[in-house]
């Protein structure tokens, strides 16, 4: 279905929201009557360049080159393969149009997260390689109507939990509704959502998105999945949080991203057959541990993040990697095919931008071997 033909399938849609995610994974855009769709989808939109590179609180940063040095010029922002999609937490039937920055000469712009992704993934496919890649996010449901935070009511019993309960069927069917509403906005939207579970969190769950050999569509389902659940929640009376650590008594949340790569065959490059892997596996495994000191900003963006990586939490503190170990920063799985998975990163923090890094030191690391 073109961009085009969905409107004209949904004439009870009135308006479009045309939104790209800024570094911090946050959604800028703009609202636009569904009647002047087609000029967006033909000529695309404009906003200031500087909107993708704002500060966690949506202000221009401090000292920024891209305001005041360069006149806040436009850029010029087209939509991506994705095309429209339905926005299931709003009243009102709306279509969401994800979109991403260009010059005006038709050149990327740097300061997009999904060009710097692209790059990478374009990379990988010069060398006849396809990552496979899905992410784990976890995330707390808040009640914060009062001066202070708390799990929500369960809309069953009207009752709160009074402490974590991991892995619980009941503390999934508490807030059945809502899980069930979650479930058929994915399917509305095309997000692949898997299992869910109940953390050790108060009120932390964790959904898994499913593997996916498209790098780009994978992380444009985890920004599309936050936005989703946020704006469910408050349809549900309540709030959810993806930061990293909302509850100092209590483990915070993290982003886990599992990986591996396919050659030209469709074989996995990590995969030797047994328990230990390929030499390919152990160098990509050893560049994102080399890069994980100057990388730490894009994994851990924000004051919050470091909240979370304490000893006796379940987040990972130790720089290193391990068998099926979670207090490690690269864990490796048995899982078949063979994979290792990243639990460095909050979910607060840029599925694009921590994606970019991971693809760029596995093969950076992979090339010099």
């Amino acid at each position: 279905m073109t961009m085009k033909d969905y409107l004209r399938k949904h004439p009870d849609v009135r308006t479009i929201r045309v939104a790209a995610a800024d570094l911090n994974g946050q959604a800028r855009g703009k609202r636009v009557p569904a009647r002047f769709a087609d000029k967006v989808v033909k000529d695309g939109t404009r906003f200031p360049f500087s909107v993708l590179n704002l500060d966690i609180w949506g202000e221009d940063i401090d000292d920024s080159p891209l305001v005041f040095e360069q006149g806040d010029a436009d850029g010029v922002l087209k939509p991506t393969e994705r095309g429209f999609m339905p926005m299931p937490w709003l009243e009102a039937p709306t279509a969401l149009l994800p979109i991403w920055m260009f010059r005006e000469n038709g050149q990327p712009y740097d300061g997009d997260p999904r060009h710097a992704l692209n790059m990478v993934v374009q990379r990988y496919k010069a060398r006849g390689l396809t990552p496979v890649c899905a992410m784990e996010l976890e995330f707390f449901l808040i009640d914060d109507s009062g001066k202070t935070m708390q799990v929500p009511a369960s809309p069953r019993s009207g009752k709160r939990r009074k402490a974590a309960e991991t892995l619980s069927i009941r503390a999934l069917d508490a807030f059945d509704t809502f899980f069930t509403d979650l479930y058929d906005a994915c399917e509305a939207m095309d997000i692949p959502a898997d299992t869910t579970t109940s953390e050790t969190g108060l009120g932390q769950f964790e959904v898994n998105l499913m593997h996916c050999d498209d790098p780009l569509r994978a992380a444009d389902d985890a920004w599309l999945f936050k936005m989703l659940v946020k704006g469910l929640a408050r349809r549900h009376g309540f709030a959810a949080s993806f930061m990293a650590k909302p509850y100092a008594e209590y483990s915070g949340s993290g982003l886990h991203t599992h990986f591996s790569v396919l050659d030209e065959k469709g074989d996995n490059i990590f995969d030797s057959g047994g328990p230990k892997g390929t030499a390919q596996l152990r160098h990509a495994v050893a560049g994102c541990l080399a890069a994980m000191h100057d990388s730490t900003l894009l994994f851990a963006p924000h004051f919050n993040s470091y909240e979370r990586l304490v000893p006796d939490k379940h987040a990972p503190t130790a720089i290193s990697w391990a068998w099926k170990t979670r207090w490690n920063r690269r864990r490796r799985s048995r899982a078949t095919p063979m994979r290792w998975s990243c639990r460095r990163s909050p979910p607060a923090g840029r599925p694009r931008s921590m994606r970019s890094s991971i693809r760029t030191h596995c093969t950076a690391s992979c090339q010099r071997s």
